[in-house]
């Protein structure tokens, strides 16, 4: 199973990417606004890699983020808690910070949103985003989210032992394919002024 974009392979993740994903989680930048431990070393990134890839295609699709032009592991889309009753997930991302602000979460967002509504037949997502992550918060409304609600003093991060405030977020399938052509326009200009730099 994988997806496929102008510049993004979404893949399942493969115990050889350890070191592109210990280089990315070991930032604070990243860990700091996840879940992820701080320091992050080989053997965290090899057991998060047997449990995706265990759960995989179950309740969790957790897309590795591959660079086509580098062949380099550089992020992690994730579809998870996914309730087949219910028709309804929850997504979460991640992102090098070496590789940030290029537009390619945004890129893999439309993937992965795509799979989820289409393939797997989702009629809705949600996502978590600590209150004081400016980027995931920005990005999560430039791809249509809708702020739901403030969840007062929800995570502590693991890196960082600090408590958040976190905001939810949820998407329908009907606005999704509203806003998925300005989306993809602003996606495309984007990368359009990446190329002329």
């Amino acid at each position: 199973m994988r997806l496929e974009t102008q510049r993004l392979i979404l893949r399942k993740p493969k115990l050889s990417d350890w070191k592109d994903i210990v280089e990315a989680c070991s930032s604070l930048k990243v860990s700091s606004k996840t879940q992820m431990p701080h320091p992050y070393h080989k053997k965290d990134a090899i057991s998060w890699i047997k449990k995706s890839l265990k759960g995989w295609g179950k309740e969790n699709y957790p897309f590795g983020i591959e660079l086509k032009s580098e062949k380099k592991y550089i992020g992690c889309i994730d579809i998870h808690h996914i309730n087949k009753i219910s028709k309804k997930a929850i997504t979460g991302s991640w992102m090098n910070p070496k590789y940030q602000r290029r537009g390619y979460i945004t890129e893999a967002k439309i993937a992965a949103n795509n799979f989820a509504f289409d393939k797997l037949g989702l009629r809705k997502l949600k996502s978590e985003v600590y209150t004081d992550n400016l980027a995931s918060n920005k990005t999560q409304k430039g791809v249509g989210y809708k702020l739901e609600g403030v969840m007062r003093k929800e995570s502590v991060s693991p890196a960082t032992k600090k408590v958040h405030d976190s905001n939810l977020y949820g998407l329908l399938k009907e606005d999704w394919k509203k806003v998925l052509p300005k989306v993809k326009k602003r996606l495309e200009d984007k990368i359009k002024r990446l190329n002329e730099k």
